[in-house]
């Protein structure tokens, strides 16, 4: 299948949403859907245009008693999913409607939690096994404190008309989440309140951020539309743009177990691996059974046993053993798009995407819902 191109646009309109924005590229499945609430697996493309873009001002959001949650559903787990997490035993996934799902028998079965809000959520992040934090449209960002069973809304910004796209928290405290049009948004309180510090990062041309990754022993590192590359020694207080090894948009990118190493991955199977915290990159080939995987890589988890594994489009999975160097690839017979995935307590992977959860074998190449 081939990828979709979607371009900014000044006055797009898709499902009777608008967007008012500025330059726009590819995106991945999840940010993709989120932006444009467009299905990633049609090509949808628009005219570009070069009006300014106006950044928004911060707010903190109220819940209160007037909070829309999310609509119960028998079918959740099978509804689209972009991303799964553990939350010590406990796994929780995120997706369309507001869903967020908690699992405590290994993906068996899955509980669905109140969350306040019916807004897509693009990504989950939990820092220990009961604190965690949701983001996604309408640049929401949604807090737990009992792993994952119940959620408030922390902050929103309905003037964005953009998702953020992924979060990071370094302890109970601080924490960054990233987003489209170069959004950049810091907690040093828990999510108390979120402070826009966007400026703090050579982005100009407000470029999607798709993804925000810790490398051991040196960072926080940044990817995002048109190769962009952004990384920070001090947890977020300074940034150097980079140059990247590849033009395109990148999804994603993971911190590997050795210091100093990770990969960044992206539109039609581009995966680069660096071991000097994005000084310098080698490509790294991913070949599936028909030839050069052409395949957007969605998203990446680093394993407890070391190993690597990726997910993306055509239900390709992907995984490494030797720190990121080579890749096993896979494509599931079902070929529907995954966007996460995380370990059971045996090896078997829960991969989320289209058409909900499924868990698998360590190769992600079979299994059930």
């Amino acid at each position: 299948m081939r990828e979709p191109v979607i371009w900014r646009t000044r006055f797009a309109r898709v499902r009777g949403d608008s967007c008012t924005r500025t330059r726009f590229n590819s995106l991945p499945f999840s940010a993709a859907l989120s932006l444009l609430m467009t299905p990633f697996f049609c090509g949808v493309a628009f005219a570009a245009d070069t009006a300014p873009a106006v950044t928004p001002a911060v707010k903190t959001a109220n819940a209160g008693e007037s909070a829309v949650y999310a609509l119960e559903s028998a079918k959740a787990s099978r509804s689209l999913l972009l991303d799964v997490t553990h939350a010590g035993k406990r796994m929780v996934a995120v997706g369309d409607r507001g869903h967020i799902l908690y699992s405590d028998d290994q993906g068996k079965t899955w509980t669905q939690a109140k969350v306040p809000t019916r807004q897509m959520l693009t990504a989950v992040y939990f820092v220990d096994e009961q604190h965690g934090w949701a983001v996604g449209h309408d640049a929401q960002i949604l807090a737990s404190s009992d792993a994952g069973a119940t959620w408030t809304k922390q902050f929103e910004d309905l003037k964005r008309e953009a998702p953020l796209l992924d979060v990071w928290f370094k302890d109970l405290n601080t924490g960054i989440a990233v987003g489209a049009y170069g959004a950049v948004l810091e907690t040093t309180d828990g999510g108390q309140h979120w402070e826009d510090i966007g400026e703090r990062l050579d982005n100009e041309d407000q470029f999607h951020l798709n993804g925000i990754a810790y490398v051991k022993d040196a960072g926080l590192f940044v990817v995002g539309e048109q190769g962009s590359m952004f990384r920070s020694p001090d947890d977020g207080q300074t940034w150097e743009k980079l140059e990247g090894p590849y033009q395109g948009s990148l999804f994603g990118a993971v911190g590997t177990a050795e210091p100093k190493t990770l990969l960044a991955y992206g539109l039609r199977g581009n995966l680069f691996r660096s071991t000097d915290f994005g000084t310098t990159w080698e490509p790294v080939p991913l070949q599936g059974e028909r030839g050069p995987l052409e395949f957007s890589i969605a998203n990446a988890s680093l394993m407890p046993d070391r190993s690597i594994v990726l997910v993306g489009n055509g239900g390709s999975v992907m995984r490494s053993t030797d720190d990121g160097e080579s890749f096993t690839v896979a494509n599931r017979p079902d070929r529907l798009s995954l966007s996460g995935v995380a370990e059971d307590d045996k090896g078997n992977l829960i991969l989320v995407g289209q058409g909900g959860v499924r868990v698998t074998s360590p190769t992600g190449a079979d299994g059930t819902r």
